[in-house]
C-alpha cells in the first residue's frame, strides 16, 4: 500500500512538472491520454459499409457483406485486413509524428488504435497463434532507427498475450510505394520478402501487423510468403486506412 502511494505521487509531482499534452494542439489532457477531447473526436472510425477483404470504406447505400472491384479483379492471399481507423487528418498526423519525426511515445496511441482493430468480427473470431509484424529492409531500418509495425505488434503482444516473431525478412530493397499506383505497387513487391532462416509457420494462424493499410499489396505479398511456406490462414491488422 505504501509503495502504491509513493508511485501516486510520484505521478502526481511529474505531472504537474511535466504536464501531459494534446500531440495535436497541445491542451493539457489527462495522464495517460494523447490527444485532448477535441481532437479525438475529429478522428474517423471506420464503419460499415466497407470492403470484408480490405475495409475500403463506401460512401453508399449498400446492406450486407460485400467484396470492393479492387479486390475482386485481383488475387489477395490474406484472409482479410481489418483497420479501425481512416489515416487521415489527426490519425495520419499522429502516425508520422511517430514514423518519420521519432516522437516514439506516440507507439503506444498508434498501438491502442491498432487494438480497436482486434473487435472487429472478421478478426475478433479467430484464434491467432503469432502475431508477425510487416519488417523493414535492413538499410531503410538503419535508416529510420526502428520498424514502427514492430514496435506497435510488441505492444499488441502484451495486451493480447499472443507471441510476436519476426518470422519475416525483407530482402530487397524497394522504391518507396507512395507514388505508385496499385499494379506498380505488386510488381514493386513481388519476391521482396522471405521467411527468416529455420523459421516453421504449418499450421499456424498468423496475424500480420503494419501501421497503415494502403493498397494492401504489401500485407498481400507477405501473406502469400506465410501460406506458401503453410501458414494455415494469414488475417492483417493495421492502426489505420489510407
Amino acid at each position: 500500500m505504501i509503495a502504491f502511494r509513493k508511485s501516486e505521487l510520484f505521478q502526481a509531482a511529474v505531472s504537474l512538472l511535466y504536464p501531459a499534452t494534446c500531440a495535436i494542439c497541445g491542451k493539457n489532457v489527462r495522464i495517460g491520454e494523447y490527444l485532448c477531447d477535441d481532437c479525438e473526436a475529429k478522428i474517423d472510425r471506420i464503419v460499415p459499409p466497407f470492403c470484408q477483404t480490405c475495409s475500403e470504406p463506401f460512401e453508399g447505400s449498400i446492406n450486407g457483406a460485400f467484396r470492393c472491384a479492387n479486390c475482386t479483379h485481383r488475387t489477395i492471399y490474406f484472409d482479410a485486413a481489418v483497420a479501425a481507423y481512416r489515416g487521415r487528418g489527426i490519425v495520419r498526423d499522429v502516425i508520422h509524428k511517430f514514423k518519420y519525426n521519432r516522437q516514439m511515445y506516440l507507439r503506444h496511441l498508434v498501438a491502442r488504435w491498432l487494438r480497436a482493430a482486434l473487435d472487429d468480427e472478421r478478426l475478433g473470431d479467430h484464434q491467432f497463434d503469432v502475431i508477425v509484424p510487416v519488417p523493414l529492409h535492413p538499410a531503410r531500418q538503419r535508416e529510420r532507427g526502428f520498424n514502427q509495425a514492430s514496435l506497435i505488434a510488441e505492444l499488441l503482444s502484451a495486451q493480447t498475450s499472443v507471441p510476436c516473431r519476426a518470422l519475416l525478412k525483407r530482402i530487397r530493397y524497394t522504391t518507396t510505394q507512395t507514388a505508385l499506383d496499385r499494379s506498380e505497387r505488386m510488381e514493386n513487391l513481388h519476391n521482396a520478402f522471405r521467411l527468416r532462416k529455420n523459421v516453421d509457420v504449418r499450421g499456424l494462424g498468423v496475424l500480420l501487423v503494419d501501421d497503415v493499410l494502403t493498397t494492401g499489396s504489401t500485407l498481400s505479398e507477405c501473406a502469400r510468403v506465410l501460406k506458401r511456406a503453410g501458414a494455415t490462414s494469414v488475417h492483417a491488422a493495421t492502426a489505420a486506412r489510407a
